[in-house]
């Protein structure tokens, strides 16, 4: 059985049977893990108040048929609001630690503008992937950028609205 430590960010829980949970965190050491939560949801539990979304933990994962979270600490808040650290849990590979996303979500403010760069999706040289516009918004379906125009015309539940201003714009 290994163990790991860890601190964490919560990045999305939810239930899973009657008593138990599954937690998507995103740890400093590991990247992005899911693990078991057991009794998350009992009244009596030890873990509920430690795992909150948008707070950072330190933790102690088990493998046990899976990962097993067995203990927490919540040691403090992010930056990002919940929202944004829910469309981060779908789009982030698992187990793959990065400095400089862990470095983003402990910032104050938290900014998709530098995350979708981190990320791989830097709009620096970015177009329109319709008209070839400056974008405005990057849209998680397809994988690309959109312009004000362009984006309002999509369903909002996948795009992300970024500030950004190409430099010949």
């Amino acid at each position: 059985m290994r163990e790991y430590l860890s601190e964490a960010v919560v990045l999305r829980l939810e239930p899973q049977g009657v008593q138990d949970g599954r937690a998507y965190l995103f740890t400093k050491k590991f990247g992005k893990l899911t693990a078991r939560v057991k009794s998350l949801r009992k009244i009596t539990s030890k873990l509920a108040g430690h795992l909150q979304v948008g707070h950072t933990a330190r933790v102690r994962l088990i493998e046990k048929r899976g990962l097993q979270l067995t203990d927490a600490l919540k040691t403090g808040r992010v930056g990002a609001p919940p929202p944004a650290l829910f469309v981060l849990e779908k789009i982030l590979a698992e187990a793959g630690p990065d400095k400089e996303v862990w470095q983003i979500l402990q910032a104050e403010q938290f900014s998709w503008l530098r995350m979708l760069r981190v990320l791989g999706w830097d709009p620096t040289r970015a177009v329109c992937g319709i008209c070839r516009r400056p974008p405005q918004a990057f849209d998680l379906s397809s994988q690309s950028y959109l312009c004000r125009s362009c984006a309002s015309k999509m369903p909002p539940n996948g795009l992300i609205y970024v500030q950004y201003n190409a430099p010949n714009a």
